[in-house]
């Protein structure tokens, strides 16, 4: 533990790549196999089962340090970091309890079997915890507690680190950390063997992502990109990122998510298994009906994605199509180091061969000039998609978002004036202020929530409405506190659908905040019929 708690340490306080890099390296040649293993898994972003709720974890300190319970609680809303908090509350133990035991043994015989056990028995192993951890072994320690460890580095990053220690292609290194794996030391040697490993054939590639397009006064983006014929223009599906994996007779759908589809899409999968030829596809998972011009809205198809084994009515209701756009594997042989018109010809012969309608080609968009592009991108929302696709010709498929050969140019977003009723602490550096606000509509004389937003403000902004929020609190619910409703604020979302799952009756897609409307008073917001007047 101390080791991985000396690297959070180390992430935290660098703001190099270099730096962060260099700490991954010296702590991946230092870890023996079975830490190596949790650590990785733990850096890729995944987390524990919670083993203890806050209220818990406040009233065993309480009882640890005798404190009262009303100067924990205003020490939290301080600090406004729970693990921190309880960190600084806590005595540093004698130098005899004070044991470092390595990081796997802490997590598989310690915390992991305290999983749903009777409080007393959890209390007893967190609080044995305390008492033999330093301060920095100790807050590792109760982020673990709570799932909420978050490490500062990308997982490209770390990637990049495994890369260079071991000497494995990243490509390679990417592939293989994708989807659920279990940290143990076998995993460890599976994904630094330099050949390649039977499990290598189940997994997808990487996935290769598009960088907004910010064109300025929505004006055609010709002298960022230069000739048109430079570029191939597709549709921006709303849909679900799908690779599908025709292998040696075996089919599989892989999310972007990083998640196997499997029993989900059987259309799909009885489609891929009828594939000619051995490949690896890339392409967008939408609902759509046979004979319909345009897809499903996404909250049809989040009907399934929650379902492993859909029923007949759900499948009649949505059937699903995959449109490929891209081919990544062609007879076992890896395509993505060739261009994308080549990729794309060979992916039309593949799938003209097949003539399967669940398994289609993405549409190319055919435009004269960057103009004309312009134009047909402001129909997209007519025709339910979500802006223009654009990919240079000549590209390879690389690895993660990498600026310059693709590019999402997408459609403005539909906005509405809302009013905060709520707001919650956020996470990591911003854990000590108010940032994730909840925002409503008007419906009749009441203020009914319609969307959650976090994202849209400056630093600057932040800070004032965060000393708003502390001084005009009416209720608080847990780490929630409502708000009097005065502010009034623009947020902008990609649609708007019918949603039986919300009190309001609607849902919104991708919430944001676009700017803070203080030329208007809170009765000036929009009505919840006006919203629902933008749903299909």
């Amino acid at each position: 533990m101390k080791r991985f708690a000396a690297l959070f340490r180390e992430l935290d306080r660098s703001t190099a790549t270099s730096d962060k890099r260099a700490a991954l390296i010296d702590y991946f040649q230092a870890a023996a196999p079975r830490d190596l293993a949790w650590g990785l898994w733990l850096l890729s972003g995944h987390k524990l089962a919670k083993i203890a709720n806050q209220r818990e974890l406040r009233d065993w300190v309480a009882q640890e340090t005798g404190l009262p319970g009303w100067l924990i609680d205003d020490s939290y809303d301080q600090v406004g970091d729970l693990a921190e908090t309880l960190g600084l509350l806590l005595d540093e133990p004698e130098a005899a309890a004070a044991v470092d035991r390595p990081l796997h043994e802490w997590i598989e015989l310690r915390l992991a079997p305290l999983s749903g056990v009777d409080p007393a028995t959890r209390r007893e192993a967190v609080v044995a915890g305390w008492r033999g951890l330093q301060a920095e072994q100790r807050f590792v320690f109760n982020k673990l507690l709570t799932g909420a460890l978050r490490v500062g580095v990308s997982q490209r990053l770390v990637q990049q680190a495994l890369a260079q220690w071991s000497g494995v292609d990243i490509a390679l290194i990417a592939q293989r950390m994708l989807g659920a794996w279990q940290p143990s030391p076998e995993f460890v040697q599976q994904l630094l063997a330099k050949e390649t490993t039977a499990r290598d054939r189940q997994q997808p590639y990487p996935f290769f992502l598009a960088s907004p397009l910010e064109a300025k006064d929505d004006s055609p983006p010709a002298q960022a990109l230069g000739p048109i014929e430079d570029w191939l223009l597709e549709w921006k599906w709303d849909g679900i990122r799908l690779q599908l994996i025709h292998r040696q007779g075996q089919s599989l759908l892989w999310s972007r998510g990083e998640e196997r589809l499997d029993g989900r899409f059987p259309e799909i999968e009885a489609a891929a298994r009828r594939l000619p030829r051995d490949c690896v596809l890339d392409g967008e998972l939408l609902g759509w009906r046979g004979g319909d011009a345009q897809p499903l809205p996404f909250a049809a198809l989040q009907t399934r994605i929650q379902r492993r084994k859909p029923g007949p009515k759900i499948l009649a209701d949505t059937p699903a199509r995959m449109l490929a756009y891209d081919l990544l594997e062609l007879d076992g042989e890896d395509w993505r180091p060739r261009p994308l018109h080549e990729r794309r010809a060979a992916l039309a012969t593949l799938l003209t061969a097949h003539a399967d309608p669940a398994i289609v080609l993405s549409a190319r968009v055919d435009a004269a000039d960057w103009t004309q592009a312009a134009a047909l991108r402001e129909q997209a929302r007519e025709r339910g998609v979500e802006g223009l696709m654009l990919k240079r010709r000549d590209s390879t498929y690389q690895v993660g978002r990498r600026r310059g050969d693709w590019w999402k140019w997408k459609i403005d977003p539909l906005t509405i004036d809302a009013v905060l009723v709520y707001a919650q602490a956020g996470s990591g550096r911003r854990s000590t202020l108010y940032t994730d606000y909840t925002f409503a509509l008007w419906d009749g004389d009441a203020l009914v929530p319609i969307a959650k937003a976090y994202s849209g403000l400056d630093d600057q902004e932040i800070l004032q409405l965060d000393r708003w929020i502390r001084a005009n609190t009416l209720e608080r619910f847990g780490p929630v506190r409502s708000v009097t409703p005065l502010h009034v604020f623009e947020l902008g979302f990609e649609a708007v659908n019918r949603s039986s799952r919300h009190k309001s009756g609607i849902a919104v897609r991708f919430p944001r905040i676009l700017r803070w409307r203080h030329d208007k008073t809170v009765e000036q917001a929009d009505r919840l019929e006006t919203l629902k007047a933008l749903a299909p």
